[in-house]
């Protein structure tokens, strides 16, 4: 049974854990904190960038002695394998650890059982804590393991009406200063940022991280089906940050040369790229976390494909009355089949209102 103290301690490690996100991948975000056998905190840390010391490390180290006869709290059950460091799950043990709590059990076939190994080297050992917490903190990687796909944040920018432009095409600003400062800090926690050829098209994006801090730029992906929308001079094509641009399989690309492209099926109805394929040829080259960031059309691709694991909607207190929606076709004809959501999240920024929100139901494990 969690007493208020162990609770009191998780929610620190989980707090610990988002001090990674943008960092690790394609590792997950860990947070650690160490109690001594009187229940004082004599370390903590988290998992800071892929290849370096794991969570539970770093709050070893800090605790050095006063580990022996205590309790860590771990976001993530501590991992049982070694990579390019060690098992954590043996660094508890060798620390003398007595009580181990974590929040979400690995689903990384390769990792997991670490829970095993504590229990038959004599430590006490309880899983569950916070779990909820502990996995929204760590969507991406979760989704990674369990769909073999990156995670997929939606974020568009609308009126209160719902309108993501004007009828006569215009759509700067919408939003205000604070809320597109907002979206560098989502950009900063995802390994790439997508538009379609439309939003390319219409407005030239830079799409790189400004004015966070220590911020890895993602890669930035142009959706350019026909490879008719990404031309010498764009600014995704300037060396702030990688870019790669999704062409279909039969498009006369030459114009692209030095360019990274890939190639991708079209999709089954021959509008647009394949979305599944997409993400699977990210994954294989290391994305774990998507900022979808284009139009209507492409969001209502992945939509429809239920490849939107998140939604991050910024709404302003402005109406227009007519222009295109924040959505597309997303194969919905009948409200029975609407794509249910729940809302985890209402913040007010600047003048706007962030409303962050999940699918009700999403799948747990990859499709065969």
């Amino acid at each position: 049974m969690a007493t208020a103290a162990d609770t009191t301690a998780m929610r620190r490690a989980v707090a610990l854990a988002a001090r990674g996100l943008g960092s690790t991948s394609p590792n997950p975000v860990v947070g650690c904190v160490v109690l001594d056998a009187s229940g004082h905190e004599v370390g903590a840390g988290h998992h800071e960038r892929a290849g370096g010391p794991h969570a539970e490390i770093h709050a070893l180290r800090q605790a050095g002695v006063l580990a022996r006869g205590g309790t860590a709290y771990v976001t993530l059950e501590p991992c049982n394998h070694t990579g390019r460091t060690g098992p954590c799950a043996q660094a508890l043990v060798e620390a003398g650890v007595a009580r181990v709590v974590y929040a979400v059990a690995d689903p990384d076939p390769r990792a997991r059982g670490g829970a095993d190994t504590l229990r038959a080297a004599g430590v006490e050992v309880e899983g569950g804590l916070l779990a909820d917490e502990a996995e929204a903190g760590n969507a991406a990687w979760l989704t990674s393991v369990r769909l073999g796909r990156p995670h997929v944040r939606w974020k568009y920018a609308a009126t209160l009406d719902g309108r993501v432009a004007a009828a006569d095409g215009t759509s700067r600003w919408i939003t205000s200063p604070e809320a597109r400062a907002d979206v560098h800090r989502l950009r900063a926690e995802a390994d790439a940022v997508v538009v379609g050829s439309g939003t390319a098209r219409a407005d030239d994006p830079h799409l790189a991280v400004r004015g966070v801090d220590g911020a890895v730029q993602p890669l930035r992906v142009v959706v350019d089906t026909e490879a008719t929308a990404v031309r010498a001079g764009a600014r995704v094509l300037d060396d702030a940050a990688p870019t790669l641009v999704a062409v279909a399989e039969d498009a006369a690309a030459d114009h692209l040369a030095g360019t990274d492209v890939v190639r991708i099926p079209r999709a089954a109805g021959g509008r647009g790229l394949a979305v599944p394929a997409l993400l699977a040829a990210l994954h294989e080259r290391g994305v774990r976390s998507v900022l979808l960031e284009g139009g209507p059309t492409l969001a209502g691709a992945f939509a429809a494909e239920g490849a939107v694991d998140e939604v991050v909607g910024y709404l302003a207190p402005v109406l227009l009355g007519a222009g295109p929606a924040a959505l597309g076709d997303a194969g919905i004809t009948t409200i029975a089949d609407a794509l249910r959501l729940h809302v985890t999240d209402t913040t007010r920024i600047g003048p706007d209102l962030r409303v962050t929100a999940r699918p009700a139901s999403l799948p747990t494990t990859k499709e065969h």
